[in-house]
């Protein structure tokens, strides 16, 4: 199979991990995880099949490495989200339809990346690092806190609370009981908003 420029330049460069994920995420979206191997991936990734073992010694931390991945793509979208909005509980909701519109386009691999964070051996800990989904989520309502002193507990069950909600919409997104009101309301993106939108507080004034 013919490697993709970026794939091509990854591996020339000596990143062969890299392109050995790339790979990965390619077969799990295209024929699901029961189709991931070692070989499978090798296959894919355009070299040997002895190569993969230089970087995971088997399937379970190729899928790890995977599950590692996804955890930073997600940051990224809900981070991105984030910085388009000003308004610090337009934030909030801003993040969670990122989140949601990611578990949608990459269901596959969303499901592994939970899958994998049920394990005891994975250590991605999304809720509690800085840098992952749950620094997003602290960050953002920290600042709906609008300065206010926040009891570092009440902080992180309000972190729980919205991951658990939005991680339920991004379960249940595509029920069929939901096609009218998506439709009356403006499609898919409007959807999530509006039904994240009940969760924020009541505004003063």
């Amino acid at each position: 199979m013919t490697k993709k420029p970026e794939e091509a330049r990854a591996y020339h460069h000596g990143d062969l991990r890299r392109a050995l994920i790339l790979a990965a995420e390619r077969i799990l979206e295209k024929d699901g995880p029961n189709a991931l191997s070692l070989r499978a991936v090798a296959r894919e990734a355009g070299v040997s099949a002895a190569a993969p073992y230089h970087h995971f010694k088997d399937k379970d931390e190729l899928l790890a490495a995977v599950a590692h991945q996804g955890f930073e793509m997600l940051a990224e979208a809900m981070a991105k989200a984030a910085d388009q909005v000003e308004d610090p509980f337009a934030r909030v909701n801003a993040i969670g339809v990122a989140y949601v519109c990611f578990a949608r386009d990459n269901r596959a691999l969303y499901h592994l990346m939970y899958d994998s964070n049920r394990r005891e051996n994975f250590r991605a800990e999304p809720r509690k690092s800085g840098e992952g989904p749950g620094g997003v989520t602290v960050r953002a309502l920290t600042r709906a806190a609008g300065g206010a002193e926040v009891d570092p507990l009440q902080l992180e069950l309000r972190q729980v609370a919205g991951w658990c909600i939005t991680h339920g919409l991004a379960e249940m997104e595509a029920s069929r009981e939901f096609a009218d009101l998506k439709q009356r309301l403006g499609g898919d993106k409007a959807f999530y908003s509006a039904v994240l939108a009940q969760l924020a507080p009541p505004r003063k004034g």
